[in-house]
């Protein structure tokens, strides 16, 4: 892989535009199944910053995580994710839309959401003001009244019987052609792509802190095995250091 070193915001001369961010991004052939983790790290591998990613993140950070939007068909996260980080529909801006039509997806990304207990609020705005109907993943030992609720306001999808089956979740996210994945966590979501072999990138941004504390960190610590990684480029903007790792499968 070739590494690339830009500077995101040096000068307003130098800086390099959003289609450029986007372009180091496609690399690989939007056609066939793809799944991508973002995540942000503390320089001492905390995943979060009183309790929330959003802590450790800055505006070159938010700059590159709102590109990826652009790129993908469906953005996947667990339901404490969700919930911890306040997510509400899943909308990008206007410039966000035209880009993605141009590239050949559709307006707005689909929101898929894993969650074992089904623990989810139907009347968040996250289902209520959609602009796509979400998806949901759950096992066989979810509760029928919540299954019930949710699938009111959300395509509820069984993977599983009693631990998510990655496999068949991505199966079913290819059957509805939402081949590009993004996964924007959390840690115990990711641990479980690992595991399966599922990842093909990880996008990695290390903040310019040291944290400290007992903060997880990105895959939660419970990997059994490890992932080698191959390095695609690397950014640099505002302290940031914006990483994007291939995976080299097992």
């Amino acid at each position: 892989m070739v590494t690339e070193i830009d500077l995101l915001f040096p000068t307003a001369e130098s800086a390099i535009s959003d289609d450029r961010i986007a372009t180091l991004y496609e690399s690989h052939d939007p056609a066939q199944p793809w799944l991508r983790a973002n995540f942000v790290s503390s320089v001492d591998g905390a995943a979060t910053r009183d309790g929330l990613s959003g802590g450790l993140s800055g505006h070159a950070d938010k700059r590159v995580f709102d590109i990826l939007r652009t790129l993908c068909d469906v953005v996947l996260l667990g339901a404490e994710t969700m919930r911890a980080e306040g997510y509400g529909p899943m909308r990008v801006d206007a410039v966000a839309e035209h880009s993605r039509v141009l590239r050949g997806l559709a307006p707005q990304p689909v929101l898929a959401i894993v969650s074992g207990s089904l623990n989810l609020d139907p009347a968040s705005t996250a289902f209520t003001d959609a602009p796509s109907r979400p998806i949901v993943f759950t096992t066989a030992g979810a509760s029928r009244s919540r299954r019930i609720a949710i699938d009111a306001v959300a395509d509820v999808v069984v993977c599983g019987e009693t631990e998510l089956d990655v496999t068949a979740m991505l199966a079913e996210l290819g059957g509805r052609g939402l081949m590009q994945v993004h996964c924007e966590g959390g840690p115990l979501l990711f641990s479980t792509l690992l595991e399966a072999n599922a990842v093909d990138e990880l996008c990695l941004t290390i903040s310019p802190m040291i944290q400290g504390g007992n903060s997880p960190r990105i895959d939660g610590g419970a990997l059994a095995l490890g992932i080698a990684l191959d390095v695609g480029h690397i950014l640099v903007g505002e302290g940031f250091l914006i990483l994007r790792y291939t995976c080299v499968r097992r």
